[in-house]
Parts: C-alpha cells; sequence; structure tokens
C-alpha cells in the first residue's frame, strides 16, 4: 500500500507500552509509524489507547482520532467493537457537514465536505498537503464512503431531512431541509465538547423543541441556520489547529529525525505539485 492510496491502518491496543510519553502528553495520544514494510506493501500505522480513543470518537476533544475515523480505514486490532462505537461519530460527522452544505448539493459534495471536516484550520494544510487531497480521498474510496454512510443518509431520508434523486451519471442529488427545527437537531447530534464550544460564544438559550416542550437549557438556540453553521466551523478549526500542531511536534520527536524528514519531504513535494500543476 503506497502513500498515494490514502488508506490508514490502525492498531487499537488497551495498554500504553508502545505509545510514548511524547505522544501521551505533547501529541494527541496516538504514535503514527511511517515507512513500514508489510507484505511487500508501504504502509503508515498508528497505535492508540481504547480509553483515548473511545473519547475523541464521543467528544472531538482533539478531533483527530474521530476524524480519522470518518473516512475509511482498516483496523488491524479491535477488541472493544469500534466499529459500533464509531456511529455516534459519524451521525455527527454527516450533521456537521449538512450544515456547512447548501439546499442542494451530490453525494460527492456530502462525503468530501465529512471529509474536510478534519482538516480544517489543520497546520499540515498551510505547506505540506496535496491541496487535491480531500478530492482524491473520496474519488479513490467511494464506494467504502457510501457503505460507511449508508445507514445515517437512510435515518435522515426517513426524518425528512434530506431527499434524494438519481442523476445520470448514477450519483444521487440530494437536497436538504434547511429550516432552523432541522438545524437544532443536527446541533443536538455534535458531540457534548463542540456543542459546548459553541455554547460559550453564543450563551445558552431555551429552544422550543419539535413537541413544543422547552428545553432544559442545555440545548443551544441559533437565530439562524447560517450563523450556527459559521459557530460549529470556528469550533473544529480551533480545536484541528491546536491538536494538528501538537501532533506534528509529537511525530518530529518520537519518529526521529531521519523518518520525520524524509515524511515531511515527501509531503512538501506532493503539495508543490498540487500547486503547479496545470
Amino acid at each position: 500500500m503506497n502513500a498515494d492510496q490514502y488508506a490508514s491502518w490502525m492498531v487499537l491496543l488497551g495498554g500504553a507500552k508502545l505509545i510514548t510519553n511524547v505522544a501521551d502528553k505533547l501529541g494527541v495520544g496516538v504514535h503514527f509509524n511511517p515507512y513500514v514494510t508489510w507484505n511487500n506493501k508501504m504502509l503508515k500505522y498508528g497505535v492508540v489507547r481504547m480509553h483515548d480513543l473511545i473519547q475523541d470518537i464521543l467528544n472531538w476533544e482533539s478531533f483527530y482520532l474521530s476524524g480519522r475515523l470518518q473516512k475509511p480505514v482498516n483496523m488491524l486490532v479491535d477488541n472493544l467493537d469500534i466499529e459500533t462505537i464509531n456511529s455516534v461519530n459519524l451521525r455527527a460527522a454527516v450533521s456537521a457537514a449538512l450544515l456547512l452544505l447548501p439546499p442542494k448539493f451530490t453525494e460527492e459534495d456530502l462525503y468530501a465536505k465529512i471529509c474536510s471536516l478534519s482538516y480544517m484550520g489543520d497546520v499540515r494544510m498551510l505547506f505540506a498537503e496535496d491541496r487535491n487531497k480531500v478530492k482524491k480521498i473520496v474519488q479513490g474510496q467511494f464506494d467504502l464512503f457510501q457503505s460507511m454512510y449508508k445507514p445515517f443518509l437512510e435515518e435522515y431520508e426517513g426524518k425528512d431531512f434530506l431527499r434524494f434523486s438519481s442523476s445520470k451519471n448514477q450519483l444521487a442529488n440530494i437536497s436538504q431541509d434547511c429550516g432552523l427545527p432541522v438545524t437544532h437537531s443536527h446541533i443536538s447530534f455534535l458531540p457534548p465538547t463542540v456543542r459546548s464550544q459553541m455554547g460559550m460564544k453564543i450563551g445558552k438559550k431555551k429552544v422550543i423543541s419539535e413537541s413544543g416542550k422547552v428545553g432544559n437549557g442545555n440545548e443551544l438556540g441559533f437565530g439562524s441556520r447560517e450563523e450556527a453553521a459559521k459557530c460549529m466551523q470556528k469550533a473544529l478549526r480551533r480545536t484541528v489547529m491546536v491538536s494538528s500542531a501538537r501532533q506534528a511536534v509529537s511525530g518530529v520527536l518520537t519518529v526521529g529525525g531521519v523518518k520525520a524528514a524524509r515524511y515531511l519531504t515527501s509531503k512538501m513535494c506532493k503539495a508543490w505539485r498540487s500547486w503547479t500543476r496545470t
């Protein structure tokens, strides 16, 4: 497996023996080892504590591990059925992406927006990433994205949040309900940490639910969908900026100078080619 395939592998372990103190204290709790040869393929694998992974899946505390699991990955060891736990993460990703999308879009647009969530504010995107990375990830693994997100799209269609129509190229065209009740529903699917950050910016307000009941004060009331989307985007951007910077420094210190230089050079060359290619 080469780097151009944009595939990731994760080893999910309960212990911490394989994770350095640097990865724990300075990084975001995961140690990645690039340029590993396995079955005549080149891959990068990550090792993470189960507790750290679950916390990020449920709360998007760093939005680093959870962001990776919003894209197709191969789990080498999974003792706690992370794929089931990750359903919370995937549903939140769909709602977050929908808040940022216009009333009408394509199925590919949706997956691209989901994929881009964890890159918003990523310091690497400034100089060390292919500007077409999101597009390549989605187009290269479109069938996997479809299988990952099909249950949640069907769920949202059943709630009348989404409406689907087939296009000539067999990719679905999607329209969504952009009303405030649906906007509040999407916000309710976001992780607690994100909602808390959004609440700090606007203040918590009591809102009336679709059933007519007054909320308990922990719900977020926005005057418009655009306000909610902008507030969420700022919260995610800040989280990603901090975690990506921490992980970049941790990566240099844990994998060693030679590997780090090789990896960064490869990334920067790809980024340069993407910006200069006509």
